[in-house]
């Protein structure tokens, strides 16, 4: 089953990695990934399209919510949310088959970004059925280059975000502080018996 996943993370290195690491762990393949900043540039945020088992989900789920970095996470049901792709197409269009490419991108409402001697590069926007839709209709014409951002999504109720007076941010904050503390203990800790070792040699 397809799910699509949003994540508030925090805006630093490695998160991104832990984070694909326990999907492919649980051996759930991630479709697609975006990432990038909220309203709030020390958090960004990552949607996740990945096909698997809802119990597997719920597990994966869980852990991502205990990792440090994580602020918050929830899984965007199908009807309950607004997803939008954004992609470019580099088409072949000859003088004899250009018009017609052109009609095709003017009944999806998309754009011609570039134009050469025998191509059209276009610029489409929509949900992934929109997409698949256009792709296969300029498919006999000959596609010659695909890039796609991958999904991102919306909830059409609910407001994900990392705000001071929210549950999940404070929470994620406890969380924070919580792991440092128990970071610089462990580095005192190692300083301590470092020294300790540096006597007894002395």
């Amino acid at each position: 089953m397809k799910h699509t996943i949003s994540a508030l993370v925090e805006n630093h290195f490695g998160v991104l990695a832990r984070i694909a690491g326990l999907f492919s762990a649980r051996g759930f393949n991630i479709d697609s990934l975006a990432v990038g900043e909220t309203e709030d540039p020390t958090v960004s945020r990552m949607t996740i399209v990945a096909q698997g088992d809802d119990r597997v989900l719920d597990q994966i789920i869980k852990q991502l919510d205990k990792l440090v970095d994580v602020i918050k996470v929830i899984d965007l049901k199908p009807g309950q949310l607004i997803e939008r792709e954004l992609v470019l197409i580099k088409a072949r269009a000859t003088s004899e088959t250009r018009s017609d490419v052109m009609q095709i991108v003017n009944t999806f409402r998309a754009k011609i970004v570039d134009v050469s001697p025998d191509s059209l590069t276009i610029e489409v926007t929509g949900g992934e059925s929109k997409v698949d839709a256009m792709l296969e209709l300029l498919r006999p014409f000959g596609i010659l280059e695909v890039v796609r951002t991958g999904s991102i999504a919306i909830s059409r109720k609910s407001v994900l975000n990392a705000h001071s007076n929210d549950p999940a941010s404070k929470n994620f904050k406890d969380r924070r502080v919580g792991a440092r503390r128990k970071t610089d203990k462990e580095g005192k800790e190692k300083l301590r018996q470092s020294g300790e070792g540096r006597r007894k040699l002395d």
